[in-house]
């Protein structure tokens, strides 16, 4: 049942469990302002305070705008029971995969719940569970920070560091680094990627540049020595399409698991699409493995 409480009531132990967006923070405010905030905030209420578990974007709007009473929906007086409900709502509050992966290390470690048991409440198999246990043991206490903060991309740590993680004789200690040094400067998920590559496999000269914060110029430097260079027209084109399949796969892989795409439009079209690329598939994979072995010892 919704109900009116203090603002300052509300305990944000949980806040940096959700990813920040400043961007859609600025849309919501100039909504609250205007339409006045619509959709209540939830939580858990214990016997010694009010555990706000989600609603942080609009607890922050109506902080700036001076709002004091809010609308708000208890999910359970249990913690890890409200967790648990949060998770499993999580199809209509849209948490991300890192989200959820952080409630559910908060599940087993402070809880001291098994797989089994949170995959029995969540409704979900064991492997699903896993898997996103699993991303956790993937990042420290410095880059959960910067991502959960908002100032690393989520997508730049899922698709381009998360492949270096599991290379032979890259530490954390250096994942930690590059991130740290890349942070909150603006920029773009292709430049992060660029930079990476430069940095777990380039030459010392530019991982040092790097850390030193110089961006403007490494970005420069990589992008004048762009892979294409010298190339021919035809090679340079195959070596675009072949820079694209990798973007769009990426893609592809990361939105396939959005469990909110359930239309029967979407089903028809999706089956349609996925039919036509399954036909192709195993050619495609004999041209790349092709690709691969001609020019890889070159």
């Amino acid at each position: 049942m919704v109900r009116q409480v203090e603002l300052s009531s509300l305990d944000l132990r949980y806040e940096y469990y959700r990813l920040r967006n400043p961007g859609y923070e600025k849309v919501l405010l100039a909504s609250i302002l205007q339409y006045g905030l619509r959709e209540p905030l939830q939580g858990i209420d214990t016997a010694d305070c009010r555990i706000l578990l989600d609603g942080f974007k609009r607890y922050r709007c109506v902080k700036k705008l001076a709002i004091s009473m809010v609308p708000y929906i208890c999910l359970s007086d249990d913690e890890a029971l409200g967790i648990i409900k949060l998770v499993r709502l999580s199809t209509a509050r849209g948490l991300t995969i890192l989200e959820q992966a952080r409630w559910i290390d908060e599940l087993t470690s402070v809880y001291k719940m098994s797989y089994s048991e949170i995959a029995g409440h969540l409704e979900k198999s064991k492997s699903w569970v896993a898997m996103r246990a699993g991303l956790m043991t993937l990042m420290s206490e410095v880059v959960m920070e910067k991502i959960f903060t908002g100032q690393f991309p989520v997508y730049s740590f899922m698709y381009t560091l998360r492949p270096f993680i599991r290379m032979n004789g890259v530490k954390k200690q250096d994942i930690d680094r590059f991130v740290v040094s890349v942070s909150g400067k603006g920029l773009s998920i292709r430049d992060i990627g660029l930079l990476a590559h430069a940095y777990f496999k380039g030459p010392d000269g530019l991982k040092d540049q790097i850390l030193s914060g110089d961006m403007t110029w490494c970005l420069k430097q990589l992008k004048e020595s762009s892979i294409a260079g010298g190339c021919t027209e035809n090679e340079k084109k195959l070596l675009k399409e072949l820079e694209i399949a990798k973007r769009y796969m990426y893609r592809v892989i990361y939105h396939s698991s959005d469990s909110r795409m359930v239309s029967s439009r979407f089903r028809s079209q999706a089956s349609l699409l996925t039919s036509g690329i399954l036909r192709q598939l195993q050619r495609f994979k004999v041209a790349i493995e092709g690709l691969h072995d001609r020019f890889r010892h070159s």
